[in-house]
């Protein structure tokens, strides 16, 4: 009978099951940049290209490329509009990205938990 990944990360010496819980960690989120972007959105209604830009302390292209990243992902809703003659775009996170902006901060939390319990 075939085992799972449970079932191995159980079995395995604790070192090397934490290794494994750190793989599992969702790499869209764990990138900095994003990181930040769908923290701030978390915490936020919804913010503006140009808000999550002065926030975060980045360039055009580097906001525009990762935030992109979340979106293809599901985890960032993004909304074009004008205000005046002045495009604005709009971000907001969606539900599953806080779902797996959740998940992602429980790994962590185990991950430390474990390391302070090696010391």
């Amino acid at each position: 009978m075939a085992r799972t990944n449970a079932a191995r990360v159980d079995a395995m010496p604790k070192g090397k099951a934490q290794a494994e819980k750190v793989v599992a960690l969702d790499r869209t989120i764990h990138e900095p940049m994003r990181l930040g972007i769908i923290s701030a959105l978390a915490v936020n209604e919804s913010l503006t290209f140009n808000e999550l830009k002065s926030l975060l302390g980045v360039t055009d292209g580097n906001l525009s490329v990762h935030a992109r990243k979340l979106e293809e992902a599901g985890f960032v809703e993004c909304t074009k509009s004008f205000a005046g003659r002045v495009p604005r775009t709009d971000y907001k996170v969606t539900a599953e990205g806080r779902a797996a902006l959740e998940k992602y901060v429980g790994h962590m939390e185990s991950i430390l938990r474990a390391t302070k319990g090696q010391r």
